[in-house]
């Protein structure tokens, strides 16, 4: 019996409500609703992070991003760096006789050979290795090799990479890890998908543009399911679509305060649900049920275990996971599960106290913001956008002290009735004092567990 294909196509900065079956008619995304009509749209699925470092580390290792060490994006310091002790869902796929191949963007380690996608476990990879770059000025690793932009828009670039992977695995089995960068700033389209939506008179121009980036990255996944499908292997391939984070409304360049995202609170980097709560669809013919909106509660750390089960994959002992394999619920062999899960994120060292939360079934605790704790040192900031350019020019990271910074004490946590509440809005924390005071105690006994995990990496 022939093991199934892994697509595990993954958007950046991609909200909630930037999808057609939440977007209430605001961006397009044929592809996507056509995928999601033939396969399960999850209604409560979360980021591991609101950032992307942390969450593509999560997503790879299946465990919580501190354990791995990849905290931050700061590349010069290798805080995005994944842990040469952790084992990523490419090596195990590739130990069990899979081709593996990345194209897009990896951000998981952007200085030295051994962070390189090749020496985790992917056979091929194109694309950057940095957060961010343009979509028509770039410099993209084919494997060892640096290749100039011709002009080509990235993101159409990176869709005929993924076919061509296709076309070269089509007698399998592959795992094919497609990340593409949009909608991630710069804001940048062709001009023909931005008129669709700047005649609709309704838009900023900088959301014209992102809900074009959008709607140019979902014709490329229909061109895929399309490759599938000329290839005969459309019901032998599970393919998974998300998001690393939730979308981010201001920075640089044009400003996108009026983009929808279903009215969650927080954008990006915020644990409040606008920051982690991100679309996901599954779509495996024969195997998977059509058309359905499944409120099983999922998390990134879950999509290890889950690839594993699907391809008839054993995890290996020795790799102390934190996700579950959520396989057996969405085929309805098993009830919805309702385990805990943790998120927090700051810059530099991180926080307990700082932009944390704990979500225990419909209840969620959260520790606000600290701006202090959320501030990057700009000629850092600046540092990094010269590695991304020119990673091979650099052979290790800096190992020199953080920025000093002096932090003010936490506001209070928060606690919210997301069933009744998902937007976030009615802070019940001094109604239930017990059950505030209960969650916060686990929160703090998690943090204090990955942490210790994190500290003791020393390499």
């Amino acid at each position: 019996m022939r093991r199934p294909n892994i697509i595990f196509i993954l958007a950046d900065d991609m909200g909630y409500g930037d999808i057609g079956p939440f977007s209430r008619g605001n961006a397009l995304t044929p592809s996507l609703d056509k995928m999601a009509s033939e396969g399960v749209c999850l209604t409560q699925h979360y980021a591991e992070s609101p950032v992307c470092t942390p969450s593509r580390a999560a997503l790879l290792t299946g465990r919580y991003h501190h354990r791995t060490g990849a905290i931050d994006m700061r590349e010069l310091r290798g805080l995005s760096n994944i842990s040469l002790k952790e084992t990523t869902v490419a090596d195990v796929f590739k130990s069990n006789g899979y081709a593996t191949g990345l194209i897009g963007k990896w951000h998981s380690g952007t200085i030295g050979k051994k962070y390189h996608p090749n020496a985790r476990g992917f056979d091929e990879f194109v694309g950057f290795r940095g957060g961010g770059c343009g979509y028509y000025d770039y410099r993209l690793y084919y494997n060892d090799e640096i290749r100039e932009s011709r002009g080509q828009y990235l993101t159409e670039l990176f869709t005929d990479e993924a076919i061509s992977f296709i076309d070269r695995h089509k007698d399998g089995p592959f795992f094919l890890h497609l990340a593409y960068n949009a909608p991630h700033k710069p804001l940048e389209a062709p001009e023909d998908d931005v008129k669709i939506f700047g005649d609709r008179g309704i838009y900023s121009r900088g959301v014209s543009i992102l809900y074009g980036m959008i709607l140019n990255m979902d014709r490329g996944i229909g061109r895929i399911f399309d490759k599938l499908k000329e290839h005969k292997i459309d019901g032998e391939t599970l393919v998974l679509f998300t998001s690393d984070n939730g979308p981010e409304f201001g920075g640089p360049g044009e400003m996108c305060t009026d983009r929808f995202n279903c009215n969650l609170a927080g954008t990006k980097g915020h644990v409040f649900e606008g920051g982690i709560k991100v679309p996901a669809i599954l779509r495996w013919p024969g195997k998977l049920k059509a058309g359905v909106k499944d409120d099983c509660f999922a998390h990134g750390t879950d999509w290890f275990p889950t690839f594993c089960a699907a391809a008839g994959i054993d995890v290996p002992e020795r790799i102390k996971l934190d996700g579950f394999n959520i396989l057996p619920y969405l085929t309805g062999e098993a009830d919805k599960q309702n385990a805990k899960r943790f998120w927090q994120w700051n810059r530099y060292k991180p926080e307990m106290t700082c932009n944390a939360a704990m979500r225990d079934g419909i209840w969620k605790l959260v520790r606000p913001m600290i701006e202090e704790a959320m501030k990057t040192d700009r000629g850092e900031w600046n540092e990094d956008r010269i590695v991304e350019k020119n990673p091979e020019a650099y052979f290790e990271n800096i190992k020199t002290p953080f920025p000093p910074r002096a932090l003010p004490p936490p506001g209070p946590a928060m606690l919210f009735d997301i069933e009744a509440d998902p937007l976030e809005r009615n802070n019940l924390a001094s109604e239930h004092p017990e059950r505030a005071k209960a969650m916060l105690s686990e929160l703090e006994e998690w943090f204090g567990e990955v942490e210790s995990e994190r500290l003791s990496i020393n390499e």
